[in-house]
């Protein structure tokens, strides 16, 4: 078979999903490790903030390496670590102590994940076409679906099925990447850039412009991710809805309508004022914050979670889209820095959530208000989470405002 690269943009999508399925499966079965191994809501977010921790680790290294060994076999490493920790997810948590079993798959195949990220969006950057912001969005909408296909399917199975056939769904997902690292085996790629014609890597942490993009990028992975992975839980712990009702209505919702917002920017981005669409943006997830936080009505809270998913679609891509608009010779290093960023606010921002749920839960002040309120201790403490999370789009709203105003050299 001739491939072409065509082919090498599937694989592309494909790597995404498969990065989607290492960052969301796992969240769907937060319950069943709290209800199996006795996890606290504080072990849960730590789990999320060594998974994103680790991949920091990989962007970091990525930096320094792949441009060296090349993007083909750091790809196929990639996808190699990603099955190892899948299946390592379902094994290791019964051949070592649970948690430290759940703790050593994640870091597995948060290596695979990281490496991803950092390998995907620069050889979709250099293939030949035009239009890159629109290509890099419907590019990131591919780990949107992924991340829907995640959620339904695994909560179907869980529903018919019962929770104790968990250990097969890591397992099932983990052929995904083991086909697509035989495919990225083969596809063609286009050469990186001599490393004379890269701009140095000191050079962009000088630029003010790199600095507050990277700013950017943090909290664009701390908006998302909180909620992202806090919403299955949110809506069954604070909300008190079933878990396949939790798990469709919040995460797998969250994730629909974070496709479709990609999606609709990958189709007619060129048509949009970027700087104006992520301030839009930022300001309607600081609306769908509160609405989740302080509703009333768990069916409003529902929405104001999934609709979060659109408010979120373009941080991601559309600040990855500015910087390399920006930075056209940042090559690796511009996007592993990128992506070091947004890794870092994708771990801080849900462990600090879960971190906040736990104190809520244990202060005399919070259950006091709890009491008045008529919320149990979950539900106070979920939604305290979520409210100092509320930070992170604050400041992307505050960061996009400077970009519009200030001159950036």
């Amino acid at each position: 078979m001739r491939y072409s690269f065509k082919h090498t943009l599937y694989a592309c999508y494909t790597g995404y999903i498969t990065q989607a399925i290492v960052n969301n499966l796992a969240p769907i079965l937060f319950i069943v490790f709290q209800q199996q191994f006795g996890i606290s809501f504080e072990q849960v977010g730590r789990l999320i903030l060594i998974n994103f921790g680790t991949q920091i680790a990989a962007d970091l290294i990525s930096v320094r390496y792949v441009d060296r060994i090349g993007y083909r076999k750091a790809a196929v490493l990639a996808h190699l670590l990603s099955v190892l920790g899948l299946v390592g997810l379902a094994v290791l948590p019964m051949l070592l102590p649970p948690y430290l079993g759940l703790t050593t798959a994640v870091i597995i195949y948060a290596l695979g994940g990281g490496l991803l990220e950092v390998l995907v969006s620069p050889i979709v950057e250099s293939l030949p076409g035009e239009q890159k912001e629109s290509a890099m969005s419907l590019l990131h909408s591919f780990y949107c679906w992924g991340q829907v296909f995640v959620v339904l399917v695994s909560t179907l199975l869980l529903w018919v099925f019962g929770t104790q056939i968990w250990v097969y769904l890591p397992v099932m997902w983990a052929i995904v990447p083991l086909i697509n690292m035989f495919l990225f085996s083969k596809v063609p790629l286009m050469p990186p850039l001599p490393k004379e014609h890269l701009m140095p890597l000191r050079e962009l942490l000088n630029s003010k412009f790199f600095g507050a993009a990277l700013i950017l990028m943090m909290c664009a992975g701390a908006s998302e991710l909180t909620m992202s992975q806090w919403s299955s839980l949110f809506a069954e712990k604070g909300l008190h809805v079933s878990k396949v009702i939790g798990d469709l209505a919040g995460p797998c919702m969250f994730a629909v309508l974070m496709g479709i917002g990609r999606t609709l920017y990958g189709i007619w981005g060129h048509k949009i004022n970027l700087k104006n669409a992520l301030l839009a943006s930022g300001a309607l997830c600081i609306l769908c914050y509160l609405v989740t936080i302080f509703s009333p009505s768990p069916i409003l809270s529902l929405i104001g979670c999934a609709v979060c998913g659109f408010s979120v679609s373009l941080m991601w891509p559309g600040t990855f889209s500015l910087t390399a608009e920006k930075f056209p010779r940042g090559g690796t290093a511009m996007f592993g820095m990128l992506a070091v960023f947004g890794d870092l606010g994708a771990a801080i921002g849900p462990w600090m959530a879960g971190y906040i749920s736990d104190v809520a839960q244990g202060s005399q002040y919070f259950m006091q208000i709890g009491t008045e309120r008529q919320m149990d201790p979950a539900q106070l403490g979920l939604k305290s989470g979520l409210l100092v999370a509320l930070i992170f789009p604050i400041l992307l709203v505050a960061g996009v405002i400077y970009f519009q105003k200030a001159k950036h050299k």
